[in-house]
């Protein structure tokens, strides 16, 4: 199964960001496949005499948890929820504090190359698009109930089109004809939208908005990242990569503000509140040699910081 899975994008960087310990307690967010995980279990120190390093992982998908299930080692806690719930679930498990936080953040090359999933524009499928396969929405139902203001707001703010209020009017007069079911309705609903030559980024638009609607991703970040302060302890660190401007600004703004908008709050001696130090002045970015074998990490923006 593993194999389905895309290659882990910058790995090392990603690893030395994590700065291991090896008896040290990590948690990746975003299990997925596995690659990062693996790696972290290889860094950290073996199950002799109650000393080794701890590992929990998290992931909605079942396909992951099938992963997690090929790792026979005793120092990985496989944990089958969404990572908006970190602190509960750490928790439930005895764990208060940890050295590092790792989260992979967007959708895997595994969900796209899965055509029944809905996430790819290359294949013909029901719109589907949830991550986690029990969730109630989906994106059939955001294109055919959603009102034409909602429309237009999801479009242009997670999908950034330009045209967005355009495009959001065509779904609504195309769903009163037909109710649009799949891929190939959605794209002939939004042809005329699409400027010539640039269809398939377009459409790529497109789906991240939708995707971003069907999973809450960006508020799913958000509720995540301010729990990271209470979970990490004085110097652990936080790893985060990102694939777009939307994720990442939330990220950069977050570990440089201790907030998501406005500017970083002082105290009385003028000394900035904020629980963590960024590490990364500026974003991670993978080499050209990396993207040249592995086209998914273009846009992807690593950002490492430390808990004070």
């Amino acid at each position: 199964m593993t194999t389905e899975y895309h290659n882990p994008v910058m790995l090392a960087e990603c690893i030395d960001g994590l700065a291991l310990k090896p008896g040290g307690v990590y948690v990746d967010v975003t299990f997925g496949g596995g690659g990062h995980s693996r790696a972290i279990l290889d860094a950290l120190q073996p199950d002799t005499k109650g000393q080794a390093g701890k590992l929990l992982v998290f992931d909605q998908d079942p396909d992951a948890r099938t992963n997690a299930a090929a790792i026979d080692d005793p120092r990985l806690t496989f944990i089958a929820a969404n990572f908006r719930n970190l602190k509960r679930y750490l928790r439930l498990y005895g764990v208060r504090q940890v050295d590092g936080i790792l989260a992979d953040l967007g959708i895997s090359s595994h969900q796209i190359d899965t055509p029944e999933r809905g996430f790819s524009t290359r294949f013909e499928a029901d719109l589907d698009m949830r991550m986690n396969q029990q969730g109630d929405l989906t994106a059939k139902q955001v294109v055919n109930s959603y009102p034409e203001p909602d429309l237009h707001r999801i479009l242009g703010m997670y999908g950034e089109l330009t045209n967005a209020r355009t495009a959001a009017a065509a779904l609504v007069s195309a769903r009163a004809n037909q109710s649009i079911q799949t891929i190939n309705d959605l794209k002939e609903a939004l042809k005329r939208c699409a400027p010539r030559g640039k269809e398939n980024k377009y459409f790529a638009q497109v789906f991240q908005a939708l995707r971003i609607e069907v999973n809450d991703e960006l508020k799913v970040l958000e509720e995540f990242l301010e729990q990271t302060p209470d979970v990490l302890a004085p110097g652990g660190r936080l790893v985060v990569m990102s694939y777009h401007s939307l994720e990442d600004r939330l990220v950069k703004n977050f570990i440089n503000k201790g907030k998501f908008s406005g500017e970083v709050e002082k105290d009385l001696y003028g000394n900035e509140i904020k629980p963590l130090q960024s590490i990364t002045r500026k974003p991670v970015e993978a080499s050209a040699d990396e993207v040249a074998r592995n086209p998914r990490a273009r846009s992807a923006k690593l950002r490492i910081a430390e808990k004070k």
